[in-house]
């Protein structure tokens, strides 16, 4: 399944996807969650997930090795989210309770492509699959079209990756040892 997702995007194999989590409860519940797919979650991650989940926030943490090795690219490391909509945390929940701890999910473009607002921009992006190849929940337009902040945690120290609907500014707020995040420098 995750391989279909690679060749509908037109994505590479070695370019991850997030893994996208139902909301627990509390944050003890994401934290259960994340625990199946990270071997590790430092404790600024810890506060991230606190401060800004469910919503636009996407933690790179070190993955444990037997899990979400596809959906990873083959990296030692596993993007995870835990979405705000109604309609992603109905389809997420829905997947736990039949066993499924998450979805592998990146935005529902051909990738390299501006990420869509509404299930028609989706259903224009993918006219080359059939009915029975794409499946469009359509939970409204987005109220924003901006992607979610990525922050990678699997370095020992939050590294600000993808700037988002949560902004540089807001990561310090959630008491990451009160400095700045740096920006990962592309050319390093």
């Amino acid at each position: 399944a995750v391989a279909k997702i690679f060749a509908a995007k037109g994505r590479p194999a070695d370019h991850p996807l997030s893994v996208h989590l139902a909301p627990g409860d509390a944050p003890a519940g994401w934290r259960s969650a994340v625990d199946h797919y990270a071997r590790d979650i430092p404790p600024f991650a810890q506060r991230l997930m606190e401060a800004f989940w469910p919503g636009p926030l996407t933690l790179i943490l070190p993955r444990r090795p037997d899990v979400a090795a596809v959906a990873a690219g083959g990296q030692d490391s596993v993007g995870v989210r835990c979405p705000s909509h109604p309609v992603a945390q109905a389809l997420l929940r829905a997947s736990a309770a039949r066993g499924v701890r998450g979805v592998a999910a990146p935005s529902a473009n051909r990738f390299g492509r501006v990420s869509p607002t509404t299930a028609a921009h989706v259903a224009e992006e993918f006219t080359a699959l059939g009915d029975d190849e794409l499946l469009i929940l359509d939970g409204g337009a987005c109220p924003v079209g901006i992607e979610s902040t990525i922050v990678d945690a699997s370095r020992g120290h939050p590294v600000l990756m993808r700037p988002g609907m949560i902004t540089a500014e807001q990561l310090p707020a959630a008491q990451l040892r009160h400095e700045r995040l740096p920006l990962l420098d592309r050319q390093a």
